[in-house]
């Protein structure tokens, strides 16, 4: 172990191009040097859990590709010590890859929803293409295919008695992996019926059969909403977990960027700063490097480590707030949670902005350059809710310029003069008549119901009810670019 810390200057340099490769992760598929397993995430990996809850940007299609890899399932069967993960025989249910040899994509969906085909008739075809039903391997068209399974039930089940029976004597599991759910339909009437015959798939899978399961990574305000198509669905909650990160998740999965970037300029630093940190496994047969259990788990390493690389208070002292838990603080949605993506990004900005204001700072990170990353996290959040539900920003921006907590009849009255109900119907027209598989979204369930929207917003954190008079407030991730105000809160960023 070296006794030599790194500099604010070495430091800075080694959290651009770390936190540059982690910011692209996500238009990427995961590696063995990009694969992290925080100890929060272990059961929704349990093969008997068929429902995977998470909200935007939490990892839903990380695991998804992950559990997909043959590699990175071994690694993940390792860390986790799921032996049973080195088992599988996974396939695609559906996901944001066009791959219509394994399931139909939004467009041809719509298609069979219109011809009044059952979403449950739908899925099951599917799992019976995945499982190399023999005569569906002929056909190309899904409305074929399903055809082929309505008028030859026998057959279709006789498939997968077999498939299950051959699974369990060799005693691997076929496991259907289902993702990117939100983007099935633009209506979200209709999304709910798909999700719904998911899960009533899934449900039936995991008790008729010994050795054929689903997993269905979905949000939390979708399996809801999909639990009322079906009977029994409640069920599913016994085989449901959550992906969350905490805060040792968050700072865990920092470290293990800084201790595994391998860009030449900055290799060395690396190095340097796995001897400081020491307990670092050697790399062997190109795979990662797992970092110390510490790092990932201890808060007080974290928070010592931490504050050698960032402002230990965001300000001159202590009543500014500990920077530790400052930064996953401003950036929970209202359901508490983090996106990862939003942690990495404000730490990229405020690295940057360290760098341009305060150069000559004795730490990488200036409490400046963190409250400057907030701001940018809090873009980025909105971006993202806005791609997968777009009616979010239209509800929202009516408030811009309004001080939080508001009162309900406020918000009411904002969206009554700008007829919030008209622009929902006319979105959703358009999104209904997009041609383009990519602009399929999800609308609210009840666009003209105005208090409904409210509830919708708090079941997506977007809205949170913290005050017992019922006035409503947003998660600065949120209310920052929405441009709304809090009294000593962190301000929008100028233009």
């Amino acid at each position: 172990m070296t006794d030599t810390p790194l500099s604010a200057r070495e430091y800075r340099d080694l959290l651009s191009a770390a936190l540059e490769e982690a910011m692209s992760a996500d238009a990427r598929r995961p590696t063995t040097h990009t694969l992290f397993t925080p100890d929060s995430h272990r059961a929704a990996l349990y093969v008997d859990n068929v429902v995977v809850q998470g909200g935007r940007g939490v990892g839903k299609t990380f695991w998804y590709w992950s559990l997909l890899d043959e590699e990175l399932r071994g690694l993940a069967a390792d860390e986790y010590r799921l032996n049973r993960l080195r088992k599988l025989r996974v396939a695609p249910g559906y996901g944001f890859a066009m791959r219509s040899e394994c399931y139909p994509g939004p467009m041809t969906l719509r298609g069979l929803l219109e011809a009044g085909e059952d979403p449950y008739d739908i899925w099951y075809t599917v799992l019976l293409t995945a499982l190399g039903q023999p005569d569906l391997r002929g056909r190309t068209e899904w409305a074929d295919k399903i055809a082929w399974v309505r008028a030859h039930p026998g057959p279709a089940e006789r498939t997968i008695e077999q498939a299950d029976r051959q699974a369990y004597e060799e005693n691997l599991v076929h496991l259907l992996l289902f993702d990117a759910l939100e983007h099935l339909q633009g209506d979200r009437g209709e999304t709910d019926r798909l999700v719904g015959g998911i899960l009533r798939l899934a449900l039936q899978m995991r008790f008729s059969s010994r050795n054929i399961r689903l997993k269905v990574f979905v949000r939390p305000d979708m399996f809801e909403a999909a639990r009322h198509h079906f009977a029994d669905a409640s069920k599913l909650s016994a085989y449901s977990a959550e992906l969350k990160w905490t805060q040792p998740d968050l700072y865990g999965l920092l470290f293990h960027y800084l201790g595994n970037e391998g860009g030449e300029e900055v290799e060395d630093k690396a190095r340097r700063f796995r001897e400081i940190t020491g307990g670092w496994l050697p790399e062997s047969d190109g795979r990662r490097l797992a970092q110390p259990p510490l790092l990932s788990r201890d808060e007080n390493e974290q928070k010592r480590l931490f504050e050698e690389i960032a402002d230990p208070f965001m300000g001159n002292n202590v009543r500014r707030g500990k920077t530790y838990r400052w930064l996953p603080n401003h950036l929970m949605d209202g359901h508490g949670q983090v996106s990862p993506r939003s942690f990495l990004q404000a730490l990229s900005t405020a690295t940057e902005v360290t760098r341009a204001r305060h150069p000559e700072h004795d730490r990488a990170l200036h409490h400046d350059g963190i409250r400057a990353g907030v701001q940018t996290a809090s873009a980025l959040r909105v971006d993202q809710v806005s791609e997968d539900t777009p009616w979010v920003r239209f509800a929202v921006e009516p408030l811009a310029g309004y001080q939080v907590p508001v009162a309900q009849s406020t918000v009411l009255n904002a969206w009554k003069e700008v007829d919030l109900p008209s622009t929902l119907a006319d979105e959703s027209a358009r999104y209904e008549q997009a041609d383009i598989p990519e602009n399929v979204r999800t609308g609210p369930r009840h666009p003209k119901d105005l208090p409904r929207l409210i509830t919708e917003l708090i079941e997506l954190g977007v809205m949170t009810v913290p005050r017992s008079d019922g006035r409503l407030d947003l998660p600065d991730v949120y209310r920052i670019a929405f441009g709304l105000g809090r009294k000593g809160g962190v301000p929008r960023p100028r233009t």
